[in-house]
């Protein structure tokens, strides 16, 4: 299964309130941090509500 390297790329300064609960669900609380992720719809969907402040690289195992 595939999976995704997620890292932050803009700070957390300012944002709104349910984008923080979402990076912190996915484990991202600094700047240029990076989390591996398996690719699920879950996942996709909290990468979408927070598109403008990470990026996703697919790696494949």
């Amino acid at each position: 299964m595939a999976k995704l390297k997620i890292k932050l790329v803009r700070g957390r300064a300012g944002k709104n309130y349910r984008q923080l609960a979402t990076l912190d669900a996915l484990g991202l609380r600094k700047t240029n941090q990076v989390v591996v992720k398996e690719d699920r719809p879950e996942i996709r969907g909290m990468i979408r509500k927070v598109q403008h402040l990470v990026t996703v690289e697919e790696i494949e195992e």
